[in-house]
């Protein structure tokens, strides 16, 4: 790249826009290589340039922007390394946010989804290697901070080291807490001195508390003093600081040595980050710009839609739409001062380098750029106060080195080419000039006020004049870029609309040779015909987009209608298709109920044989039942006791054969039995007296034999399955008493898990009962749910 190549990009504002990209990027090294980029001239590197930057910007609009914090420069410290260096602290754990990032970058790349891109080279291409990542991230806590876990010996020693501390800081503690040490120290606290535990002490008592002096303050007053009793803990700590400091340097030689052997491999990842950075930033800054990406052309010329310029605020831009080089290659654009002339030729010549560098340029689709070897401008003022130079010479000077360069790879921008000198003879230059360059195969690109420069390009085949337009109405430009349309300077009509006195302008038009006045007569011209035909043109645009409008209205209706016919079909199909099924499903129902009469009609008819049968078995049934009675009654008279019966008899039940004790004798005659278990109420006819069978008589026993009795009785389990509900809780409330009076701490309720009942009951029972002190479920081994373990008071 020549130096006038790279002053031209410095012209065009190249570098404003790198600092935009640089902006973007993360990493140091990212920015860097963002203000470095040059644009390349080979049509290969450009187009791989632009589709990195694609690929880029699709990842970057549905999975988001990777990661890149944490990606620094480790050169330096791996290369240490490498030769047998310790990295200190803050170098490891650079090294370890290299491979966090690239840990990190391959994990954005596993959730890419769709067809390959010239990115996936890069992605693959890094190396992961967590195992090293974690064992620096574990070993080395902050730049100030090793954990203890880094190593089995530092965390003994650390140990070792508080417990040395502690007992230090006891003895100390005791000292400052004694009584008879309150009038020898000048403060009751313990400080530090050189690393090792002291107190203040008076000067005047320096003898009464022997140790170590350590400091004294800047009065004399106070001396700092080691007791005797601490210097042992305090060399023991100073020892264990030695081992410790001496066991930290081996693990991070240890580290160090890991990240050589990996020199290579992290050096790679770390450039291939560094590359990835920036071309995000690429397609980020694509996003802010609103930009797309350019047709790159190898031959021809370029074609920008609705360009804009990258450092206009893009809300307010006017774009323009500029070709040159395929139908003309040198367009001589003017118009009055401050209408956008040279932010045009900036424009144009900006675009063409960042689509160069990759960069994807603010312009609509459809634009093409072209790959030139040269980008070369003269735009500005040139004058140089150093060199002695006027603008025209300085101009002059920098279009000679620019015609020494110039070849067919090459595009020229030319600001006010020609100016600074007489208006007769620096026109006549300027055509040569631009002459001279297209002999040379160059794309041209010029501003200029100077008719002869519009006759030029009106006569000239493949020179094309354009103009930015100016309202001379609102005295204001429009900024809007017309090709092939001349630029008036419009002087006269803006003095005029300023309040310029109209004989002074009479006479000012008086003083222009015929020629220049026809000259500007036909630009007027021209610019009315040209604003009858723009304005003929919009409207005619704008009933031909009326009538496409109405074509598709038209077409929608259409269509709409078709649509409507094909529904309503479709649904009359439908519903007559319903209207059959129910018609059908109606039929078959009524059949289904037929037959279902019909069976029952049936089991109807049968069902009434079957009750007639049955009724008649009942009928003979009860007849021998009533037979049989009356055979039992002839056999058998009814029984009368040979004495009343009275509580505490034995008695049998007719036709059950069991024995039962009188509990009681009611009033109505009735009584009150108990056969077992069982309690019952029956009338005195149906029982029979048993001759011969005692009375029970019920002694009562002393206190002493019935706590015997009770206490032999309880055992440390009650079983209490199969029993009822009622019938279970005044069990299992005699059990508990008994369980009480015979001492027992824990105690075993067997209920079952059954349905769950008996064991509500017995919870219930345990919760009102006031021995009971907690009571559980039991456990594995124990009957699980099907037991309740009981603890008593």
């Amino acid at each position: 790249m020549t130096d006038l190549f790279e002053k031209s990009i410095r012209t065009l504002e190249l570098p404003a826009v790198l600092e935009k990209l640089a902006a973007k990027a993360v990493s140091d090294a990212a920015k860097e290589r963002c203000l470095r980029l040059t644009p390349a001239t080979d049509t290969q590197e450009v187009l791989h340039l632009l589709d990195e930057t694609d690929a880029a910007k699709e990842r970057l609009g549905l999975h988001g922007s990777p990661s890149f914090s944490g990606v620094k420069d480790v050169s330096a410290a791996l290369t240490r390394a490498d030769h047998d260096g310790m990295l200190n602290t803050r170098e490891l754990l650079d090294v370890a946010g290299v491979l966090t990032a690239s840990r990190r970058v391959s994990e954005y790349d596993a959730q890419r989804q769709g067809e390959a891109t010239v990115l996936d080279r890069l992605f693959s291409s890094l190396h992961t290697n967590r195992y090293l990542e974690d064992k620096i991230r574990s070993a080395i806590l902050d730049e100030e901070t090793i954990a203890d876990t880094a190593s089995s010996e530092l965390a003994d020693i650390r140990r070792k080291m508080r417990l040395a501390a502690t007992k230090g800081r006891q003895i100390l503690q005791r000292i400052i807490s004694s009584p008879s040490y309150a009038k020898v120290l000048q403060e009751a606290l313990i400080t530090q001195r050189d690393g090792r535990f002291v107190v203040p002490v008076k000067a005047e008592c320096k003898s009464s508390l022997p140790g170590l002096v350590h400091d004294i303050s800047s009065s004399g007053a106070t001396l700092f003093v080691e007791p005797m009793g601490v210097v042992q803990a305090n060399n023991e700590l100073k020892e264990l600081e030695a081992r410790e400091q001496k066991e930290i340097d081996r693990i991070l030689r240890q580290l160090s040595a890991e990240c050589a052997a990996q020199m290579e491999n992290i050096l790679w990842d770390y450039d291939i980050l560094v590359q990835l950075d920036v071309i995000f930033a690429r397609a980020q800054l694509s996003y802010q710009l609103n930009a797309s990406r350019p047709e790159v052309r190898r031959r021809g010329g370029i074609t920008l839609r609705r360009a804009r310029h990258p450092l206009l605020d893009q809300a307010k831009a006017v774009p323009i739409t500029v070709e040159l080089g395929e139908q003309f290659d040198t367009l001589v654009i003017t118009g009055p001062n401050t209408g956008g002339k040279t932010v045009t030729l900036k424009t144009i010549g900006l675009l063409s380098l960042m689509a160069q560098c990759g960069l994807h340029i603010p312009a609509d689709g459809g634009s093409a750029v072209r790959v030139f070897h040269r980008v070369l401008a003269d735009v500005g003022d040139e004058q140089s106060i150093e060199q002695s130079l006027s603008t025209f010479s300085a101009h002059m000077s920098n279009i000679v080195r620019i015609l020494k360069e110039v070849d067919d790879h090459s595009l020229l921008l030319f600001d006010e080419l020609g100016a600074g000198t007489d208006p007769v003879e620096g026109a006549a230059l300027a055509i040569a000039i631009i002459q001279e360059a297209r002999n040379q195969g160059a794309l041209i690109a010029a501003t200029t006020h100077y008719a002869e420069l519009k006759t030029f390009a009106m006569t000239t085949a493949g020179v094309e004049n354009a103009s930015c337009e100016f309202d001379v109405q609102t005295l204001r430009p429009t900024y809007r870029l017309l090709i092939g349309i001349p630029g008036k300077s419009n002087a006269f009509a803006i003095s005029r609309r300023l309040g310029l006195d109209e004989s002074v302008i009479q006479a000012a038009q008086a003083q222009m040779d015929s020629d220049s006045v026809r000259f500007e007569d036909v630009l007027t011209q021209l610019e009315e015909k040209r604003q009858r035909l723009e304005k003929a043109q919009n409207e005619a645009d704008r009933l031909w987009r009326q009538r496409e409008e109405d074509a598709r209205k038209a077409r929608t209706f259409r269509e709409q209608m078709e649509k409507g016919k094909e529904n309503a079909r479709a649904k009359g199909e439908a519903e007559a298709k319903r209207i059959v099924r129910q018609a059908q499903q109606q039929a078959e129902e009524i059949f289904a109920q037929l037959d279902q009469l019909r069976k029952e009609q049936q089991k109807q008819a049968n069902v009434q044989a079957l009750n007639d049968a049955k009724a008649a078995v009942r009928h003979h049934l009860k007849t021998a039942e009533e037979q049989l009675h009356l055979r039992d009654e002839e056999q058998e008279p009814a029984y009368t006791p040979p004495r009343p019966i009275a509580v505490d008899d034995q008695v049998e039940l007719p036709g059950v054969k069991m024995a039962a004790t009188v509990l009681a004798v009611n009033g109505d005659g009735t009584l009150l039995l108990q056969a077992g278990r069982m309690k019952m109420t029956v009338k005195a006819q149906q029982v029979r007296l048993l001759e011969g069978a005692p009375k029970k008589s019920k002694p009562a026993p002393s206190p002493s034999a019935a706590t015997l009795n009770t206490v032999s009785r309880a055992s440390s389990e009650l079983d209490i399955r199969g029993y009822e509900t009622l019938e279970a809780e005044s069990v299992v409330e005699n059990y508990l008493d008994s369980a009480v009076m015979a001492k027992l701490g824990t105690v075993t309720i067997i209920h079952g898990k059954g349905t769950g009942a008996l064991r509500k009951a017995v919870h219930e029972i345990l919760k009102r009962n006031k021995a009971v002190k907690s009571f559980r479920l039991g456990r594995y081994g124990e009957g699980e749910a099907g037991v309740t373990v009981v603890e008593l008071k």
